[in-house]
């Protein structure tokens, strides 16, 4: 069976070095580059040709985000997996969106990066579980986002919600502490701005959504 070549960018010695071993002991990879730095790996990259990189993120010079992108611009076959310390959404989806296809913390420990690896190999975006939770939240608010966008004020959307749990005009006007005509208002203008008429097609939007 052929190896898959794995290179390294990590600025840390001592963890580059133990990636590094951890990588070679293993049946299905070999190590094929160990880099400190953008700089380092992309001078090289072009004739080691990896399968995949481990990628970090603070990296002395460019940041490896950065360098994400200059690898797939070069070379966009390559996979990249983040190897990381970082769990901000910024960084999560500058990553994704420069081309990096997984995203797991250093922390995870040894067993559970090379089954991340499995995983990239296999198809998948492997993803730490804090990581794909934050994934996850993110798509939920674009979504209640997009409602806004289709005119619902907070006030509308605050109702829909409500109506969503199954809860009838009288407990929303409860709960809000409105009346139960401001209530009947608010659901006529989510039913305008939504295209819908009737209380089951707003909620199945607001659900879908």
């Amino acid at each position: 069976m052929v190896k898959k070549k794995i290179c390294i960018v990590e600025d840390d010695s001592d963890l580059r070095e133990a990636l590094g071993l951890m990588i070679q002991y293993t049946q299905n990879y070999e190590l094929c580059g160990s880099f400190r730095n953008s700089e380092e790996v992309l001078m090289n990259i072009s004739t080691l040709s990896p399968d995949a990189v481990l990628m970090d993120i603070n990296l002395p010079g460019e940041s490896g985000i950065i360098c994400v992108r200059k690898i797939k611009s070069k070379l966009p076959q390559i996979l990249i997996l983040m190897c990381t310390s970082y769990e901000d959404e910024d960084k999560i989806f500058a990553s994704l969106q420069e081309g990096a296809t997984g995203y797991i913390l250093k922390t995870e420990g040894p067993a559970k990066i090379i089954n991340a690896l499995d995983e990239l190999f296999e198809g998948g975006s492997p993803m730490s579980g804090s990581i794909a939770r934050k994934v996850v939240a993110s798509f939920c608010n674009l979504e209640n986002k997009k409602l806004v966008s289709e005119g619902l004020t907070v006030r509308e959307q605050e109702i829909l919600d409500l109506l969503s749990k199954g809860l009838m005009n009288k407990e929303v006007a409860a709960i809000l502490e409105i009346s139960q005509g401001t209530v009947r208002k608010h659901i006529q203008n989510i039913y305008t701005k939504l295209h819908v008429n009737t209380r089951v097609e707003a909620v199945n939007i607001y659900l879908k959504r």
